[in-house]
């Protein structure tokens, strides 16, 4: 590239967040050169689709965020393949793990989060999956072909979109969570229980309050059954490890930059050192100026977070403050949230006649902080632009 360096944006990760960022800038004229890298062999894709819509298509080429031409259209490179070793904040560059040096006049950490693989005895066995990229899919898919029982370890959102996906594909499926209810960290219990219900009437087997010992392996080598902490086993071809997720802020934490459950950033989107930003999963942003640090698992906030941060590195600073939502499609019932329950002390349940719709209102104090719904995606939209205005007032 011709252009010097010091005005280059090298943005570390290529997903979501890191291709927003990317068209984001070129929607607003950023002259200088853009870099994206990404440790995949693809070009930056979608992956809420892939315990969802692109486990029963299996069409690579529809996740694709952008396709190839527009990078070189809008002077975007994407360096695939390849892995940030390490930043070198007085040099301004970090170095990649072939020994290339890039220099940077504003570096962006959007890297993601990595699966949070619990310590259990086998969880490295033939057969045990984990979720995250295209190539966790595609072997997902390859097990569906051939797997009859699949035990899940795990009932957050992909433990469960994965549930029906397996389920409508004509598995038997096995669902152990640790905690009281499902979705415990992201939901009410009105909607932790609709979802039990939902899942079980759909042949799910779901058991709550159970540990996983261990992993056990078939004569083979390969994964054969899960032994719970009570001692019982249920036996299994494949098993899916659902456990959560881990920001990935080694990076940041290695140049000496604060991490706090995520890479730490003021509601700019700023780290402690002017020229590094970071955004999306790997990031725990300030809501509001003094507000508390939140890392937003969400293609929403990674889209809004990159947007945002376009609009300070084109000269045209806005603090970040959006009112989060999140979806999940499980089978026929689309769950979406918006706002967020922290802090909430009353929660209403909406009667309703029909058992596939839920409307559930959550207050702290007199103040409405968060709606969750299910199959009403109107009322959820009513609810966001709620919500808006309740932001915009505080």
């Amino acid at each position: 590239m011709q252009r010097s360096h010091h005005h280059a944006v090298v943005i570390v990760g290529a997903g979501q967040a890191a291709c927003q960022l990317a068209i984001s800038l070129r929607q607003k004229d950023y002259p200088g050169p853009i870099v994206l890298v990404g440790d995949e062999p693809f070009l930056p894709y979608s992956r809420p689709p892939l315990s969802k819509t692109y486990f029963n298509e299996g069409e690579p080429q529809r996740l694709l965020l952008r396709k190839a031409e527009f990078y070189e259209m809008n002077d975007i490179a994407v360096l695939t393949s390849s892995r940030v070793e390490r930043i070198e904040r007085a040099r301004q560059a970090v170095v990649l793990s072939d020994g290339r040096r890039l220099g940077y006049g504003h570096l962006v950490l959007a890297t993601g989060a990595r699966n949070r693989l619990p310590p259990i005895e086998g969880a490295d066995l033939p057969g045990v999956m984990a979720l995250r990229g295209l190539d966790d899919a595609d072997r997902m898919r390859g097990l569906a072909a051939t797997a009859r029982h699949v035990v899940i370890v795990g009932g957050g959102f992909i433990g469960l979109e994965a549930a029906a996906a397996f389920g409508a594909a004509g598995l038997r499926v096995t669902l152990l969570e640790a905690a009281g209810r499902l979705m415990a960290r992201a939901v009410s219990p009105a909607v932790s229980d609709h979802f039990l219900r939902a899942h079980r009437d759909a042949g799910v087997e779901i058991h709550l309050d159970v540990a996983v010992r261990r992993i056990l392996a078939r004569p083979d080598g390969a994964a054969g059954a899960v032994e719970l902490a009570d001692g019982r086993t249920i036996a299994a071809d494949a098993v899916l490890m659902a456990t959560g997720v881990v920001p990935n802020a080694e990076l940041a934490r290695e140049a000496g930059l604060a991490v706090e459950n995520g890479i730490l950033a003021d509601c700019f989107l700023a780290t402690a050192d002017p020229a590094i930003s970071a955004i999306g999963d790997c990031a725990a942003v300030a809501q509001g100026p003094g507000g508390p640090h939140l890392r937003l698992e969400s293609v929403q906030a990674a889209v809004d977070q990159a947007k945002c941060l376009a609009e300070r590195l084109a000269g045209q600073p806005v603090p970040f403050a959006r009112t989060p939502w999140f979806w999940s499609d499980q089978g026929p019932h689309k769950l979406q949230i918006a706002g967020l329950r922290d802090g909430a002390d009353r929660t209403e349940v909406e009667p309703s006649s029909d058992p596939t719709r839920l409307l559930v209102r959550s207050y702290r104090g007199e103040r409405l902080v968060c709606v969750e719904t299910v199959n009403l995606p109107a009322e959820h939209m009513r609810a966001r632009r709620a919500l808006e205005t309740e932001t915009a007032a505080a």
